[in-house]
């Protein structure tokens, strides 16, 4: 049987963290504009998209432990990004549909994706020893 998650000391915990991230920018996506802060310069929206994708994907990365539910979550995180872009448009009055976002946003999980081949892969593992002041359980060394 394959197993969902890394071997982690604490996977529960990091799985509601790593769902409410992702709440966390649903919401943000959703807000009016008027609620958000102003942008300092043009373009930086698009910084931000690919930055936050490429969080929820690396988060994912060191999640989840087999690379099909890699790809699972890779696949979802850019149909959200695209979904998310079309309820701009018909949700809100203040914001619009944006292609460009869609793209910053499947940039940011492509990262992700990349950084899942790095040994980032393993990081929670490795924060999780530092943390608990003693080797963490390694299990697998693939990432």
């Amino acid at each position: 049987m394959t197993r969902v998650l890394r071997p982690l000391r604490w996977p529960r915990g990091w799985l509601c963290a790593w769902l409410m991230f992702v709440a966390a920018v649903v919401v943000v996506s959703l807000l009016p504009a008027r609620d958000l802060p102003p942008m300092p310069f043009d373009g930086v929206d698009k910084l931000e998209h690919l930055l936050a994708y490429a969080a929820m994907a690396t988060g994912a990365i060191m999640l989840f432990a087999s690379r099909r539910t890699h790809a699972a979550v890779a696949l979802a995180l850019v149909a959200l990004g695209i979904a998310l872009e079309f309820a701009q448009g018909a949700m809100t009055d203040s914001r619009m549909a944006d292609g460009a976002d869609a793209v910053a946003n499947a940039l940011g999980v492509a990262i992700g994706w990349y950084l899942g081949r790095t040994p980032v892969a393993r990081g929670l593992l490795a924060l999780e020893a530092r943390l608990s002041g003693r080797p963490g359980r390694q299990g697998p060394r693939t990432p």
